[in-house]
């Protein structure tokens, strides 16, 4: 008798760089705990990116920057995506690398006013007169009920006059009759007898919600979602919330709506080129949106914007911002680098992080701190962790010491190799001589420059 175990086929998450950031890891009173949401030290780094995220939920930061600097390695996007969770999944939160504002085809200026009008959301509250319920039939009919009529063009074909839908709650039934137009959306929604819906009284859109957890134990398997069949009327007036941010409503409303001539459907079939918003445009999208804000009808969530290796921004991007900044609708702009005292971009001007000084004097810096051996072994073993692998302490430790002469990136990238070598020896726990073996086949940037400088001779130059 062969007995095999079946792998189980639950989509494992993708480990990346910061997997293990879960938040800021402070206690109530703002404090850093020392070992928390994935982050290890960097206390006051964290106890100031905790005010940040105060003064962001009371909307007491927006329009104004912060600059995380510190040397490569010391947790900078960490610190950002630590924001980022703790903000939660309601605010938008919108990174991008400086190198990304030069595109062939836009403007370096329309790429930064992108990425702000992304990390401003705007929350919209809509009161609806909707039906709601299951998809049901006082009448014995086990599918949807289309009227036919003679069709007007002649001929034997029929047209859809109207559908006649019954839709139940817990406190009753009702039976409505529809437009055709609706029985398109019914269709194209694929709703089945026992599919809870709800139709917008206005509009005419269906929404198919799910399947009524009456009809639960129909089947053994099937890939459904179930829900409570909804509580009151059939015929309710329902508040929605949505969610979208600037760059949506203006992509909206930027984008031609296609005609019925011939060279507009091929414009529809062919890939569209990137094509820059007009100022025009957004002023008038900014006008509705301070109208609906005025009468209560929207919210204004100044999200975050997060522009890392800010240094590859040149002149025309900084004095952009200056003025992007100063405007009513502006995100938090979080900016990190790791460059000392360097060339602003396209200038022989020397600055502080490559940043002009006018711009400095605009943000609040934090600043991170290098790892001790002690952090780098416990960063060690919560990146071991999440990568499902296991270590002993004296490796643990030899990594450590890796970290304090190369870079404790370096140390990180040599635990995926060492599982592999691991395994090739028969063994599941990694140890020293596993990690031994795999510092010996890769070299770390310091190991390769000194090999250079020793063997320049060898090398075009």
């Amino acid at each position: 008798m062969k007995i095999e175990e079946v792998q189980s086929q639950t989509k494992k998450q993708r480990v990346a760089t910061h997997t293990h950031i879960k938040g800021l890891g402070l206690e109530a009173n703002g404090k850093a705990i020392p070992l928390a949401a994935g982050f290890v030290g960097q206390a006051a780094a964290r106890e100031a990116s905790g005010l940040v995220v105060d003064m962001i939920r009371q909307k007491k930061m927006a329009g104004r920057a912060l600059l995380l600097a510190g040397p490569p390695g010391t947790g900078k996007t960490a610190l950002a995506l630590g924001i980022a969770q703790e903000l939660g999944s309601k605010v938008p939160f919108c990174p991008m690398v400086g190198s990304e504002v030069y595109s062939s085809e836009v403007k370096k200026t329309e790429v930064l006013m992108e990425n702000f009008r992304r990390a401003i959301g705007l929350r919209i509250k809509e009161s609806k007169e909707v039906y709601e319920g299951e998809a049901s039939y006082p009448i014995p009919v086990t599918e949807l009920s289309p009227e036919e009529t003679e069709s007007v063009t002649g001929g034997y074909g029929k047209s859809i006059s109207h559908v006649i839908i019954g839709l139940k709650t817990v406190k009753g039934t009702k039976q409505l009759k529809l437009d055709p137009t609706i029985y398109d959306a019914l269709i194209k929604e694929k709703v089945a007898v026992g599919d809870v819906i709800y139709i917008e009284g206005n509009s005419g859109a269906v929404k198919r919600v799910g399947r009524s957890d009456a009809f639960a134990t129909e089947f053994d398997l099937e890939a459904e979602e179930y829900v409570p069949l909804p509580k009151g009327e059939v015929h309710k007036k329902k508040e929605i919330v949505q969610d979208v941010t600037l760059h949506d409503l203006d992509a909206a409303n930027a984008r031609p709506q296609g005609g019925q001539d011939i060279l507009s459907l091929m414009g529809q079939m062919t890939k569209p080129r990137k094509t820059e918003i007009t100022d025009k445009l957004r002023q008038e999208i900014n006008k509705v949106v301070n109208r609906y804000i005025d009468e209560g009808v929207a919210e204004l969530v100044p999200g975050v914007l997060f522009i890392d290796e800010v240094h590859m921004l040149d002149m025309e991007c900084f004095s952009y911002l200056n003025r992007a900044l100063e405007s009513s609708l502006s995100p938090i702009v979080i900016f990190a680098t790791n460059r000392g005292i360097c060339n602003v971009r396209g200038t022989d001007m020397t600055s502080p992080h490559g940043i002009p000084v006018d711009l400095l004097d605009r943000v609040v810096i934090i600043r991170t701190e290098t790892y001790g051996p002690a952090e780098m072994i416990q960063i060690l073993a919560i990146r071991a962790q999440v990568e499902e692998l296991v270590v002993d302490e004296e490796s643990l430790a030899y990594l450590g010491e890796i970290g304090q002469q190369a870079s404790l990136r370096h140390a990180v990238q040599l635990l995926s190799p060492a599982s592999v070598v691991a395994k090739m020896n028969g063994r599941d726990n990694i140890c020293k001589t596993d990690l031994e073996e795999a510092s010996t086949l890769y070299l770390d940037a310091k190991s390769s420059a000194r090999l250079l400088q020793e063997q320049q001779d060898r090398y075009i130059s």
